[in-house]
């Protein structure tokens, strides 16, 4: 997941792309391609990191890709651009519009908290992934791992809160650098692999399209690609900026899924061609791939090269994300009064920092578990699932609110309509609470791992930072919350 510090900014055309049209006003405004909002939606969303979890499922990960990216990315995309063609301000003025200001709260409250559980798993994939450049044995070092969380956190803290302008390059230097070009490499590895005649590691068959059942744990790793997915409705505010949306915004869409799709399979299919399933791990299982591929071709040096490329890309994506969701809820509570006002700060930088330091608490919280966890990848798994469910709190209500507010404002422009709105918002809707229901569900692959703690991580987790922390903030807010900026002169003293 990536975003953009400025949508204006991301919404100038490609070079050569004509911008020479006059509104009203006076003022030129900018278009850009449908091919180049494709390109745009793929940079946000692909990534190589949920590659692991589904090269567990060997053939089988084609089809548990394909699935979500019917019923959740399509969906989510569609219903994202409505809202963003009709109404400025994010989830928040959707949500609020449709089902008034607390659930809107709620909804961009469960975009911040996502983030809370989101770090503690990414920065376990950046140690593991790291540990492969200095010593592969300390992947699975809860301690080691521990360190690596709660180190780089506070040093991202300390990186953003000076403001620096070079963050906002990040998030396309890491496609480029950390997705793309060891995506590409390990593909082609696997092909060449294959191509000397090396049997697959897992099988590859044709009745092996479909996962083996076993209930519902055996399906359950397919949650991590909600959170996989997740963002490819941000870039609906650039539905504007195209000439003809309603032709151009789909057809940008499907193309946008279709190259998703291949970043997400191909690599996860490398890892299954030379990876077998009981040997994954789900945070250094991409290293564990690109080792045995090196080693295979007798160029094991380069293990630490891709590794370095893969946490600069995994770093870089951080510090896009740390403050970005912070300042949108600090801003939003000067307005609204939903935070205290000690955690309304900004520093000269306009850096978000008390809300950060706030949120690192609870990130070297959760970083010292994985000092005492048995498993770093069941710790992963299970912070993962945490803000995939947070985040999907977020979904369902902007499913409901694309209903209603074409019900209830239908006199409102949008520069797109999703065709059968309530049946698309319901496809979604639907997967949505099926992928909640679903993370409860302890996968196969944690059989050792005690129920119990499963579920109060997992559900813990998720009633806590997803619904009790909101429910109280909203119970407790004070006028005297609003900040002096925002008040009303007759509530001023």
């Amino acid at each position: 997941m990536t975003t953009t510090d400025d949508p204006a900014e991301s919404a100038r055309p490609a070079p050569g792309e004509d911008a020479a049209v006059l509104q009203d006003d006076g003022t030129k405004r900018q278009f850009i391609s449908w091919l180049t909002l494709a390109f745009m939606t793929t940079a946000s969303v692909a990534s190589l990191r949920p590659a692991p979890t589904m090269a567990i499922y060997g053939l089988a990960a084609v089809f548990l890709y394909l699935l979500p990216a019917l019923v959740f990315l399509l969906p989510t995309a569609l219903v994202g651009a409505e809202l963003a063609s009709g109404w400025s301000g994010g989830i928040y003025r959707w949500v609020s519009e449709a089902l008034g200001k607390p659930f809107g709260f709620l909804a961009v409250w469960c975009q911040f908290a996502m983030t809370i559980a989101y770090y503690p798993s990414l920065l376990a994939y950046v140690a593991s992934t790291f540990a492969y450049v200095i010593d592969p044995s300390l992947a699975e070092n809860g301690l080691y791992v521990a360190i690596v969380i709660i180190t780089v956190y506070w040093a991202g803290v300390w990186v953003s809160s000076r403001g620096t302008r070079a963050i906002a390059g990040l998030s396309s230097f890491g496609l480029i650098v950390g997705t793309l070009v060891p995506g590409v490499l390990l593909v082609v590895l696997g092909m060449v692999f294959l191509g000397q005649g090396n049997p697959s590691a897992q099988p590859m068959t044709a009745d092996h399209w479909l996962p083996p059942w076993t209930g519902l744990a055996s399906l359950v790793l397919i949650v991590n690609n909600f959170l996989s997915y997740a963002g490819m409705e941000m870039n609906g505010v650039h539905v504007s900026s195209l000439r003809e949306p309603k032709r151009e915004y789909p057809k940008a869409m499907f193309l946008a899924t279709g190259l998703v799709l291949l970043i997400f399979i191909l690599p996860a299919l490398a890892i299954a061609w030379v990876m077998p399933s009981d040997q994954l791990s789900l945070t250094a299982g991409l290293m564990q791939a690109f080792r045995a591929f090196f080693d295979h071709f007798s160029i094991g040096w380069m293990t630490r090269v891709v590794g370095v490329m893969l946490v600069c890309a995994a770093l870089g994506g951080m510090l896009t994300w740390l403050s970005g969701p912070a300042k949108g809820l600090v801003l939003l509570s000067r307005q609204e009064g939903y935070l205290p006002p000690a955690f309304q700060k900004f520093n000269r930088a306009g850096s978000p920092t008390a809300i950060m330091v706030a949120q690192g608490v609870v990130t070297t919280l959760i970083g010292i578990l994985y000092a005492f966890s048995d498993s770093v990848s069941s710790s992963y798994w299970m912070f993962s699932v945490i803000t995939v469910q947070i985040y999907l709190i977020a979904y369902l209500l902007m499913f409901v609110a694309v209903v209603k507010l074409r019900r209830t404002q239908p006199h409102v422009e949008r520069g797109f309509r999703v065709p059968a709105v309530t049946w698309v918002a319901a496809v979604g809707f639907v997967a949505s609470v099926l992928a909640l229901v679903i993370g409860f569900v302890p996968p196969d692959q944690f059989d050792g791992e005690p129920l119990w703690r499963y579920l109060l991580i997992v559900g813990g987790g998720l009633f806590v930072l997803g619904l009790l922390i909101p429910a109280l903030l909203l119970r407790y807010r004070k006028p005297e919350w609003v900040h002096p900026d925002h008040r009303e002169p007759s509530g001023t003293s």
